[in-house]
């Protein structure tokens, strides 16, 4: 019997494994083309020759809990206890399933907006749990807190939310955090904010953390992904940040499903980290290239849709084809050799607003031959 009866192979691997059949441009899975920095490689070595092979506390390793610590302190102005508050994982993904794991039981109800990224969904089912499932609203992909303050019920117990968001690109605003407020406060929910790719904001806009306020930070789990920023997703390092009371529910769920993170990972990663530059240059080294891949396409028939943060941006087809965007992603892959993803996959009932999503996290020289391509069509 599946506790996940409706689920099969995942969209990125599918356009991933299409990709690589057709010799394709792979624009689809959201990692980079290019090597992380050859100083974090350098340290994690070191680590591994002084010694750093075995198990990590629990939590993580204090060092790299202290640097969080003042790295959330210098941006968000929030003081935030290493040794209570914070716990490394295997990833940021493995960060938001042990947040459900631990505050959802069967009956509850989670509110996921959609396009929702892909474990969201699943996460919350094989907890028990019933998602919620609300939509976007396209084409900007503003949330609709009308909508979501009809939607809520005595049943509910949390609200997901994504900023920068996966796959639109789309930022939470101060309006967002003000409405949010409200509806934590009024109906005692959880939140569990995912902010993998928190550095990753565009147009000098702020990134609006959850850890920013105080009141809404003592409600919530919020999540981060070390792999996504600093060009290293096959690390699968991140962390997850919650109030004392809460995390230390977290960790009796964490100590059971992995105990420990890589223990060199954690001794470079802090070491790193001592270096704020290192985060701080990011906004602007992708903004360049989501600039770069936008001057590029305009000289193909896709019209983009907004992006302020993340490494993807949406794009309109419709002055190409009528096709679904399923379709059109599967014969652009073979015929035209660029692989991207159709975001219907991120909703559960396939909504098709005919629009692909491109991953931009790509040498420029990768882009420009995948814009070669794209021109033909």
């Amino acid at each position: 019997m599946s506790k996940l009866p409706k689920v099969g192979t995942t969209i990125f691997t599918v356009m991933s494994t299409l990709a690589a059949e057709h010799k394709a441009i792979n624009l689809s899975q959201g990692f980079p083309d290019f090597d992380c920095d050859p100083l974090l490689k350098k340290l994690v070595n070191e680590a591994m020759e002084q010694g750093h092979n075995q198990y990590a506390p629990m939590p993580g390793i204090m060092p790299l809990r202290e640097v969080i610590a003042q790295k959330i302190s210098n941006l968000y102005g929030q003081t935030v206890n290493p040794d209570t508050e914070i716990t490394v994982t295997p990833g940021g993904t493995y960060a938001i399933f042990t947040a459900i794991a631990t505050c959802i039981s069967p009956g509850d109800e989670v509110i996921i907006f959609e396009p929702a990224y892909d474990s969201y969904i699943p996460n919350v089912l094989v907890n028990g749990g019933t998602p919620v499932l609300i939509p976007l609203s396209y084409p900007d992909y503003h949330i609709d807190w009308q909508l979501v303050r009809s939607r809520i019920t005595p049943r509910t117990k949390m609200i997901m939310l994504n900023t920068p968001h996966n796959p639109t690109g789309s930022i939470l605003r101060e309006t967002d955090i003000e409405e949010l407020r409200k509806l934590v406060t009024e109906h005692n929910l959880l939140v569990l904010s995912d902010e993998v790719y928190e550095h990753l904001v565009y147009e000098g806009a702020q990134h609006l953390s959850i850890l920013r306020y105080p009141d809404l930070l003592q409600k919530s789990f919020v999540t981060f992904s070390f792999g996504k920023v600093f060009h290293n997703t096959g690390w699968k390092m991140g962390y997850c940040v919650a109030p004392a009371h809460l995390m230390k529910e977290y960790r009796k769920v964490h100590q059971y499903l992995c105990f420990s993170v890589n223990t060199p990972m954690q001794y470079g990663l802090s070491n790193y980290l001592r270096t704020p530059e290192h985060y701080l240059s990011l906004p602007a080294f992708y903004q360049e290239k989501r600039d770069y891949f936008l001057q590029l396409m305009a000289d193909t028939k896709f019209t983009p849709l907004a992006s302020s943060g993340s490494y993807f941006q949406l794009m309109r087809y419709d002055r190409i084809s009528a096709e679904g965007d399923k379709e059109f992603a599967e014969r652009i892959t073979k015929e035209f050799g660029v692989a991207t993803i159709p975001v219907s996959a991120f909703y559960e009932d396939g909504k098709d607003d005919h629009v692909v999503r491109f991953c931009f996290a790509k040498k420029k020289e990768t882009l420009e031959k995948a814009v070669d391509r794209l021109r033909k069509i």
